[in-house]
């Protein structure tokens, strides 16, 4: 057989594709079924290959990618790491504090995701497409950011916060507004417990990331509005207040398939994906 010819062929001026008449020849191979594949085109003098149209990831970037975005989440973790020996100087919870008194004490502090962690979320939520994402515990911000980032490139969904400390409202609202992202989140101010008995409609992604003796009420809260397949996530579960957490979304018989890995050295995050309604 000989190899075809082909009576038009695709040329690429600048922006502007024409066909033009030309007998380039292609080189073929034979497939399982014996037909003849088309697999390279000479191109004729002037032309460009298809390929070198393919887009990339180099022109195809993230709301991550940003320079608003960027520049923001870098400064918040630039100030989160000086902040680091301050923190562990901090001994006001060596006496048991009511959850205002906690989180009056911590107003001034980050305590954020890392920022491979705050990367993995952006992923997850890219891959998943939930309508609805909450977030249980925003601190300034930081994992928002980024949650609300995977909702801005996924064209659909809205994140939804929860934060119960004045400081922290008023700067993630400016943060927020600095990045453009203000429009698809939503802050719930006040205790969580009772600003996410009011949310409507399903949640189709959880992040747990405030006081970790309230990750279990918070998840039994939520859990009439999980569908199967939602994925919930819960930071620093090596905190021993996590373990009645822990104990319900290692439990199968609970509905749960779960694992944990390593985000820092001394800490982990938790994935727990919902199997049943």
């Amino acid at each position: 057989m000989q190899t075809p010819h082909l009576p038009r062929c695709l040329r690429i001026h600048a922006c502007t594709a024409t066909l033009c008449s030309s007998n380039s020849l292609a080189n073929s191979l034979r497939d399982d079924a014996g037909l003849r594949v088309l697999t390279h085109i000479r191109w004729p003098p002037g032309a460009v290959s298809l390929h070198a149209a393919r887009p990339t990831l180099d022109n195809m970037p993230t709301t991550l990618q940003d320079p608003k975005v960027a520049t923001v989440l870098d400064r918040m973790y630039a100030e989160s790491k000086n902040q680091m020996s301050l923190l562990r100087e901090l001994r006001q919870f060596d006496r048991p504090m009511t959850t205002a008194e906690r989180t009056e004490a911590m107003s001034e502090f980050y305590i954020p995701v890392t920022p491979e962690a705050g990367r993995l979320l952006y992923a997850l939520v890219r891959a998943t497409h939930p309508t609805t994402v909450v977030e249980f515990g925003m601190s300034f911000g930081i994992s928002a950011v980024h949650l609300a980032s995977a909702v801005r490139d996924n064209g659909t969904g809205r994140v939804v916060t929860t934060e119960l400390s004045a400081t922290k409202i008023a700067a993630a609202k400016q943060t927020f507004a600095e990045t453009g992202l203000d429009d698809v989140i939503t802050i719930l101010e006040g205790d969580a417990l009772i600003t996410l008995e009011n949310l409507d409609g399903p949640v189709d992604f959880v992040l747990l990331d405030g006081w970790k003796d309230l990750y279990l009420p918070v998840l039994k809260l939520l859990e009439p509005r999980l569908h199967a397949g939602v994925l919930v996530i819960a930071d620093n579960t090596n905190a021993e207040d996590t373990q009645p957490y822990l104990d319900r979304v290692r439990n199968p018989d609970n509905g749960y398939v779960s694992f944990n890995f390593l985000v820092r050295d001394s800490d982990s995050m938790e994935i727990s994906c919902r199997t049943g309604d």
